[in-house]
Order: structure tokens, then sequence, then C-alpha cells
């Protein structure tokens, strides 16, 4: 898909899109590792390296119990995926036992490097904040001291007219983003 930006950008974030179509072909337990090793790279509050994750692979019960978590709007077109994952953080730093108010950010540097790293591997994903919250910690069985922070997609692209509506139209509308003047000031 096309895109258009005023400046220049790198290849790696140009690439970088949220599909909802995805092909058939799996994803090898060996890309799986090398996408969550770019995530562990990410820079994190003194270290602390919040991020947990837990995945699955298509075709197996780990991945039924994490695509029964998702939100009715999400579970259409996750089904094709090759990886389902949460992305979970832990509340309070390891050294002090301290809230660690940072972590949700930190998870959100892991998140984005995670991407990059399965974009540089021509495999996509796709973030979602629309999953049942409860039902992970439940399953997952979580204690209070980790938390959900979204759950994702993974996949090599497929055709988006696979795809029912509205899912079919949104995988083709063209990428936008706004303008640097809209959210970028110089003092």
């Amino acid at each position: 898909m096309e895109l258009e930006t005023k400046y220049n950008i790198h290849p790696l974030l140009e690439k970088r899109w949220s599909p909802r179509a995805f092909s058939p072909k799996p994803v090898t337990e060996e890309d799986v590792n090398e996408i969550f090793s770019g995530a562990s790279w990410a820079p994190s509050a003194m270290n602390e390296q919040p991020w947990q994750y837990v995945y699955a692979l298509r075709g197996t019960s780990g991945f039924d119990t994490l695509w029964d978590c998702l939100a009715t709007g999400n579970q259409p077109w996750t089904k094709n995926a090759a990886v389902l994952f949460v992305a979970l953080q832990r509340n309070t730093y390891e050294k002090n036992g301290r809230l660690n108010k940072l972590a949700m950010h930190d998870v959100g540097m892991a998140n984005a490097q995670l991407l990059l790293q399965a974009g540089a591997k021509d495999i996509y994903g796709h973030l979602m904040g629309g999953f049942e919250n409860d039902k992970v910690i439940e399953v997952l069985n979580l204690d209070e001291n980790v938390s959900p922070v979204c759950m994702g997609a993974l996949g090599y692209l497929g055709n988006a007219d696979s795809l029912e509506e509205p899912y079919r139209s949104r995988e083709k509308a063209p990428r936008t983003r706004k303008s640097l003047e809209e959210f970028v000031r110089r003092l």
C-alpha cells in the first residue's frame, strides 16, 4: 500500500501498518523468537524491561484460548493470523517494589520494536486494545503485579478481498496521518 509523506522516513517505518488480511502461511518459531528479541532491546526506565509476552501459533489450543479473549469486533479477521499474543506489564519495579508509572510506556516501546523487527522479516503485526481484560487475567492466571496492555496478531500479508465487510473496506482505505502541524509545535 502506497504511503505519501511530506518528509522522508525510514523504509521500515513507511512499511509498518496494521493489516487485517493475513495469509495462511505460518510464521516459524525461529521468526517468532527473532521478533520478540527485537522487543527485548527496547529502552525502559531503570532498564527494568517490565514487558512480558504470551503467544500462541494458529492451529493450537493456545491460539484458540487467546482468540476467545478478543472483542467480537476483532475475532472475524484475527482467526487467520499466524500468531496471537498478549503484551503484559509488570506493575512494580523489581529492584525496589515501587509502582512503575512508566511500565505501560516501556511496553509500548517494546511493542514498537517488535513491530519493526517483524516488518524487517515481511511479517506484519496488528495491535489491539479490543479484548476482555478480566478473561486474559483469568486464562493466564496473572497475579496482581502483572497487567494486560494489549493483544496482537502477527502474520504474512493476505488478500484484502478475503475479508468480510466492514474489514475489507478498512483494509483498502488510504493510509493517512495527521500533519506535523497538528501535533508538533516549536517553543
